[in-house]
């Protein structure tokens, strides 16, 4: 996974001249369930299928210029590191910000599964 290498594939973006605004979510590996227990680490699982349509019609959303994402996916991972990186640029502030939370919300409950591991 790479941040850098992900904004500069956005800023060349053939329509990137159309975009005002660029969100970035970075999701990182925490000490803790959402219940409350001790986790050591997870590990992702992705759909592909499943993810490419997500990003296609997110793409499709009013005003959207461009979704990227990356998962590390298949691997161990522990406290504190990236899970993914998902980056929506668009026109205005509320097509952008709604697109993010559109596709993070599907990627997650449609397009992957974690497994966590407990402490």
């Amino acid at each position: 996974m790479d941040l850098p290498a992900m904004i500069n594939e956005m800023k060349n973006h053939p329509d990137f001249s159309k975009a005002g605004m660029v969100l970035y979510h970075n999701g990182v590996v925490r000490d803790s369930s959402r219940d409350g227990r001790s986790v050591t680490g997870l590990t992702i699982t992705v759909n592909q299928e499943k993810l490419n349509e997500i990003l296609d019609q997110t793409r499709a959303m009013p005003g959207i210029v461009e979704v990227l994402v990356q998962i590390n996916s298949d691997v161990p991972l522990m406290v504190g590191d990236d899970v993914m990186f998902l980056a929506v640029a668009g026109d205005i502030r509320e097509h952008v910000i709604d697109a993010l939370t559109s596709a993070l919300n599907r990627i997650k409950t449609e397009a992957t599964a974690k497994t966590q591991v407990f402490a």
